[in-house]
């Protein structure tokens, strides 16, 4: 059972009432995490919400050929699980894999529905969530279609910047750990031209370090160049 601190650390649960808060905290299961472990896989049965506690977990997606493909990097506080799958009972379109050591904290699907039929204010709160990830799924079809390459890369630096930036003298420093492969997946291209759009980055002082240890010296300049924003 999850403790009831993490379930009122949550967000997304801010607007429920003490008693809901401690239903749900009896059918939640804290989960630790390790580096590479996957937290389900596709084709998994999607009885369970899943939220980022501690850590970073990425949703990857394999191609034909075999290759896993980052799709986008949660961050603690973020609802996970494909939602739509798991509130219609389907399974898992993809995979979710822990990107370092961490927390996840698992809601099986029928709890979280009952509190969501007792409170309005829960539904409201969940369709407002869900609003936000399909704006963000267009604004990804917009950015594929139209933004040029250094385009994506810029939006998706941003993104990281704004949502794990730790403020340093050097600038921003990205919190999270993404190798080149991984940017590329995110911005919908080749390693080799992402490698590319970093290194002009670099020389335009736009950004300094590399992925591991990446920090934003000119976030304006790139949310100039990012007309769409991307995971």
């Amino acid at each position: 059972m999850a403790s009831q601190s993490s379930i009122d650390s949550l967000p997304l649960f801010a607007c429920l009432s003490e008693t809901d808060r401690q239903e749900l905290a009896k059918h939640a299961v804290e989960v630790p995490i390790q580096k590479g472990q996957f937290i389900f896989r596709e084709g998994d049965p999607a009885d369970w919400f899943h939220i980022v506690q501690h850590g970073n977990v990425k949703c990857v997606k394999s191609t034909p050929e075999g290759r896993e493909v980052t799709l986008k990097v949660l961050m603690p506080g973020d609802l996970f699980c494909c939602e739509a799958s798991a509130f219609s009972g389907d399974s898992h379109p993809g995979c979710a894999q822990s990107m370092g050591d961490g927390t996840v904290i698992k809601i099986h699907r029928t709890a979280m529905l009952e509190v969501i039929q007792r409170n309005p204010e829960a539904a409201v709160s969940i369709i407002n969530y869900l609003s936000h990830r399909l704006r963000e799924s267009q604004d990804n079809a917009k950015a594929f279609a139209l933004d040029r390459a250094e385009q994506r890369v810029a939006a998706i630096l941003v993104n990281l910047a704004e949502r794990s930036g730790i403020q340093e003298t050097r600038g921003l420093r990205i919190s999270v750990r993404l190798t080149h492969q991984d940017l590329a997946d995110m911005a919908g291209l080749t390693k080799e031209t992402t490698s590319r759009i970093l290194s002009r980055f670099k020389k335009e002082q736009l950004i300094a370090g590399h992925g591991k240890q990446l920090h934003i010296l000119n976030l304006p300049h790139l949310q100039e160049m990012a007309p769409h924003a991307l995971p």
